[in-house]
């Protein structure tokens, strides 16, 4: 079956080379302006290892959602002072706002915390910016 990638066509994109982001965790591209020119969208798989956290940062111009598709113990801390901290497992959604400070962390020894994540701009590092003041705030 032929395919194609012309402009203005539906299409079916390959998964992009995965990279670990500044934030710390592992980003798989899918649809996003680097894969398919995409100019409202980024939509990929994100990989927390096991035992592993992100630093804290937030994403000033753009609002986030996952959907947990592996693990068992994940905490998502926000807040001011990330003094909040949601539970998620494998089958729940996230939403992170735009400019919310967060760090996501993966208490599992042994699963990796697997989301499918999308967010309303077609770059995966496109405003984001960096807490470090905050890291230190979740245990």
């Amino acid at each position: 079956m032929p395919t194609t990638s012309a402009p203005g066509l539906a299409r079916v994109v390959p998964g992009g080379q995965p990279y670990r982001s500044q934030q710390g965790t592992v980003y798989q591209p899918g649809v996003s302006d680097q894969t398919v020119g995409a100019s409202a969208v980024f939509l990929g798989m994100v990989t927390l290892p096991p035992l592993e956290r992100t630093k804290a940062h937030v994403h000033e111009h753009h609002e986030s959602a996952f959907f947990v598709i592996s693990g068992g113990d994940i905490e998502l801390w926000s807040g001011e002072r990330l003094q909040d901290c949601a539970r998620a497992t494998k089958g729940d959604y996230l939403f992170i706002p735009s400019n919310v400070p967060h760090v996501a962390v993966n208490r599992s020894a042994t699963e990796p915390a697997v989301f499918i994540g999308v967010r309303n701009d077609p770059t995966a590092q496109e405003s984001v910016l960096m807490r470090p003041e905050l890291d230190a705030c979740v245990p």
